[in-house]
């Protein structure tokens, strides 16, 4: 119970304080799935080194030289309906001294400031404690997984967000943002 200067006595509820530290996620890599067209990150992030099969729903711009790259899944109509970026892929290939565009360091974050390297316990910091978390594997490293769901936060945002830190550094490694599918 609070005390107000009154003297009347209110019930005090730890909600309002953990709605306080959930935070929820629109952006990543300076696109919002399920608002952004597939036009509005090609323009953001150049065409020459996008790869991908162009019938597909997937696009995606690598850089072979660092293993990082920034994956969408888009809909029917282009419009992004998840965004991954990551540091998981291999490292072959020949590294020059430009980089390409797409590895700017301003894509390489969530909105509300979530980096590539930051630790698990920043992510908790801005997002609360993950709805579900485990092991997992990809390209043969050990990872954890932290997976959020905003529905809390209304059908018009992003639904989820998937986090992989490395198990051994507790380093983020990879984030998808997602929007859910009609």
């Amino acid at each position: 119970m609070m005390s107000t200067a009154a003297g009347a006595r209110i019930p005090f509820s730890g909600a309002g304080q953990i709605a306080a530290r959930r935070g929820n996620e629109t952006l990543l890599a300076g696109l919002r799935p399920g608002r952004d067209t597939f036009a509005v990150a090609e323009k953001r992030f150049k065409a020459r080194n996008l790869s991908g099969d162009q019938d597909s729903g997937t696009r995606e711009w690598r850089d072979d030289c660092s293993g990082r790259s920034i994956r969408l899944e888009v809909d029917a109509k282009f419009v992004i309906q998840s965004v991954t970026i990551t540091t998981l892929g291999a490292q072959e290939g020949t590294c020059s001294d430009r980089r390409p565009d797409f590895l700017d360091p301003r894509n390489w974050l969530t909105g509300l400031g979530l980096r590539m390297g930051d630790s698990q316990d920043r992510v908790v910091g801005l997002y609360g404690e993950p709805n579900s978390s485990g092991p997992a594997t990809r390209h043969g490293r050990e990872l954890a997984l932290m997976h959020y769901q905003f529905n809390w936060a209304g059908s018009d945002v992003p639904q989820a967000m998937e986090v992989l830190c490395a198990r051994e550094t507790g380093r983020v490694v990879e984030i998808t943002l997602a929007f859910p599918n009609p």
